[in-house]
């Protein structure tokens, strides 16, 4: 199946996703709005659905970076005891978990059991519904990971098994592993927003520079990795101007959409590292007519350039996640995420110190987010050639 990730069109108009009431930020159990009447809900997982629901997230991130719009699935089929298929959604458009994770199986599928990651689908889409490949299959139970916060999906897929009288079970690992998983399109459906993630490197004296880390950017490389699994990257006309874009050396990666933000009274910007035959691979968002180098990048000119609108275009426009590459960028890139907090427009914070003192000449330092303190969440760190890296969630 690994032959089938490909990287996937740039810039394909999408409808805005809905807008979904916070309420389906967790659905309920039990007669709630949307959701099966007795639907069984397991959210301290046992030994054994435990350790098959990991398999799933496991088989599903293989496809990292290469399903967006779509969420990324994973499936596995046991019977007796025995893992007898599994298999992953592997781009949008090609056919989804439970379809693969069927075929594996064969014959073997009839009166197993299905442990998918995410509801399964019960409308004809691109694919068709995956709900009528296990009813056709005959498994006798689905375990899912979490329900679909996708409006069109949400608790349906799960009242389709039901009625074929197969028995379900849902929030197996759902905290833990599943919605993490699925962070930015769970982000995107309900909120029709990408989900977006600031990214800064600091000196030990917390000054902002224009540096990663060494071998950041290499294979293996937390910049490269962020890179291959984030659709887009917002970067300041300025870093677009002096140096290369950037590029994840992840195996099979795909490159994210670059987002380059112009702001001020320039007329003319020139992308020295971006060829014309790669154009279509960035965006430029400007306050005023601008024009581009070389022939082919597609200009914006927005009436406010701000993050929430900024966020609202990609989503429409079918990216889900965005890295806001915050680097030297002054004070007009700032004000883009000066009150992102209060406006709940960044999700997530990555943060990289290297062991550097550095001297600044003006502003250098992250003075932004909002106008009152508050802790960030999930904080973990790890240390990379001599670097120390910090992720947390606002």
């Amino acid at each position: 199946m690994d032959s089938l990730l490909v990287s996937r069109p740039r810039l394909t108009p999408r409808p805005a996703a809905s807008t979904v009431s916070p309420f389906f930020a967790r659905l309920p159990v039990g007669g709630g709005r949307g959701v099966a009447a007795g639907l069984r809900c397991q959210a301290q997982a046992d030994d054994k659905d435990g350790l098959y629901m990991r398999r799933c997230v496991e088989l599903a991130r293989k496809a990292a970076g290469h399903t967006s719009p779509n969420p990324m699935v994973g499936c596995v089929i046991v019977r007796d005891g025995r893992v007898v298929g599994e298999g992953f959604h592997p781009k949008a458009g090609q056919p989804h978990a439970e379809v693969f994770a069927l075929r594996d199986a064969g014959d073997l599928a009839e009166n197993a059991t299905a442990y998918v990651s995410l509801e399964p689908c019960n409308h004809y889409g691109r694919t068709p519904p995956c709900t009528e490949a296990l009813i056709k299959a005959k498994v006798k139970d689905v375990v899912v990971g979490m329900t679909d916060p996708n409006p069109i999906v949400a608790s349906k897929g799960i009242e389709r098994l039901q009625n074929a009288g197969i028995d379900v079970r849902v929030c197996v690992e759902e905290e833990a592993l599943c919605r993490k998983l699925n962070e930015a399109y769970i982000h995107r459906m309900l909120t029709g927003k990408a989900f977006a993630t600031l990214r800064a490197t600091l000196s030990m004296n917390g000054i902002v520079v224009n540096q990663i880390g060494n071998g950041a950017d290499q294979p293996g490389g937390y910049y490269s990795q962020l890179l291959k699994e984030y659709d887009g990257v917002i970067i300041s006309s300025n870093l677009a101007m002096m140096t290369a874009l950037p590029v994840s050396h992840e195996a099979g990666a795909k490159q994210p959409l670059y987002i380059i933000i112009a702001l001020g009274k320039n007329s003319h910007l020139s992308i020295p590292f971006l060829s014309e035959e790669s154009a279509s691979e960035a965006i430029v968002l400007t306050d005023s007519p601008i024009a581009v180098e070389p022939a082919g990048v597609e200009v914006l000119v927005l009436d406010r350039i701000n993050l929430d609108s900024i966020l609202q275009l990609l989503a429409q426009r079918g990216l889900c996640s965005v890295l806001v590459d915050f680097r030297d960028a002054g004070a007009d890139f700032a004000s883009l995420v000066n009150s992102f907090q209060e406006e709940k427009l960044i999700q997530k914070i990555v943060l990289e110190f290297l062991p550097v003192w550095t001297v600044s000449k003006g502003s250098g330092d992250l003075a932004f987010g909002g106008s009152q303190s508050f802790p960030l969440k999930h904080v973990e760190h790890k240390e990379f050639n001599g670097c120390v890296l910090l992720e947390g969630y606002v």
